[in-house]
């Protein structure tokens, strides 16, 4: 029963991570995810599972080699959103702002 409740609770915490990664893998759009939030919680799961290897406990194993994959791709894609070179608004407000010719 225990390993049940445990399997249940993996299921549903790890599930509840895919449509995130589904919509941040098909928008490339990441600005919403803070990048430190995501990269403590993504440590997090690792130790999690380091810690479910320890005591051999698979709902905590399972739950996490899932998450820690999921939440790796969402990490990744915060951190390339992040170390893209962004368009310049002072080039976007000279180009709006340049007289038009007559």
């Amino acid at each position: 029963m225990t390993d049940a409740i445990g399997i249940l609770a993996a299921f549903l915490t790890t599930l509840s991570f895919v449509p995130q990664a589904i919509l941040a893998i098909r928008t490339r759009q990441t600005q919403g995810i803070s990048l430190i939030m995501y990269g403590m919680f993504t440590t997090g799961v690792a130790a999690w599972l380091v810690y479910g290897l320890i005591l051999g406990a698979l709902p905590i194993i399972l739950a996490n080699v899932v998450t820690l994959c999921l939440a790796s791709i969402i990490l990744t894609l915060k951190i390339r959103g992040v170390m893209a070179p962004q368009p310049s608004a002072q080039g976007a407000a000279s180009a709006t702002s340049a007289p038009i010719a007559s």
